[in-house]
């Protein structure tokens, strides 16, 4: 088997909390960071979809990764979001993340117009090739109109050996086993589903996202295997019906739905998004949580 360029693990969002002003509540959220790295993984990222990453301003993007580089210590692995429609921004705040001391990043292709092959060549080249001594997560989604395939991988890990994971959602587990067969040095981490579909015949990462709910049964989930780990895939089925059940049409971006999980741990956690974006309420919390499997409810 090749040897896969990083380790399979949980991977983990850390959402920033907004107070009613819109600004950073830098105590709340190192808080959170803390917790998380200690009870769940040390792999943790901010500034995903889920974490706001396209919405903040430079100034909120510095100083919120100079805290969350602050609170994660040697044996821990920060990873820092770069979203932009700007490959020049994403390159300065690149620059600015690495002066701040992380090594690690996750990108997105910007994703005013789909790219094409050389232009996707050239984004990678100008993020993985002018930082060779980082590494590099690619988050491969819809919303960037371009989903890469195995054979864009094959030659992207190929030319950047710099480029060591990548992260998918869904559940198209052929184009996910598409990528696992032609780049197999990547190490994948899907969300729930995808995971739990492929990881007892391939190595990969752990996305964590719905699972999120209960984070001991994240981590059950996580090491689980066979028939234990399709029973716990029922059970998230469950709770993905009872999800958009409570939510409705109430909100539509990721991170509306990462802040409901991160309140169910910790209640002091506001669930605001940053404007124009619309966010979910209390009550649909409680909604939400009382529709919860018994093994779901109780948090860690």
């Amino acid at each position: 088997m090749t040897p896969k360029r990083f380790p399979s693990a949980i991977l983990a969002t850390c959402p920033v909390p907004w107070t009613e002003a819109y600004t950073f509540d830098e105590t709340l959220f190192r808080t959170v960071v803390r917790r998380w790295r200690t009870e769940v993984t040390p792999y943790l990222y901010i500034f995903g979809t889920a974490g706001e990453g396209y919405a903040v301003t430079d100034a909120q993007f510095e100083a919120i990764t100079r805290a969350f580089v602050g609170e994660m210590p040697a044996g821990t692995y920060p990873m820092v979001g770069v979203i932009s429609l700007s490959l020049g921004t994403i390159i300065e705040r690149i620059t600015l993340g690495r002066a701040l001391g992380a090594r690690l990043f996750q990108i997105s292709l910007p994703a005013w117009g789909a790219l094409t092959d050389s232009e996707v060549d050239h984004f990678f080249r100008e993020t993985c090739g002018r930082f060779p001594d980082c590494q590099f997560l690619h988050y491969n989604l819809a919303r960037t109109k371009r989903l890469l395939t195995g054979a864009d991988y094959a030659r992207l890990s190929q030319a950047h050996p710099n480029l060591v994971a990548i992260k998918m959602g869904g559940e198209d587990t052929a184009a996910m086993a598409d990528v696992l067969a032609k780049a197999p040095a990547l190490q994948c981490f899907f969300t729930d589903f995808g995971y739990a579909a492929l990881r007892d015949t391939q190595e990969c990462g752990f996305l964590m996202a719905l699972s999120a709910v209960h984070l001991g049964q994240a981590k059950r989930f996580f090491a689980a295997r066979g028939t234990e780990l399709a029973g716990m895939l029922g059970e998230l089925r469950v709770i993905l019906h009872e999800l958009k059940s409570a939510v409705g049409a109430e909100a539509h971006m990721d991170g509306a739905y990462d802040k409901l999980f991160i309140k169910l741990h910790e209640p002091s956690f506001p669930l605001r998004l940053l404007p124009p974006y619309t966010t979910t309420s209390d009550a649909t919390l409680a909604r939400f949580r009382a529709s919860l499997p018994a093994a779901w409810r109780n948090a860690l």
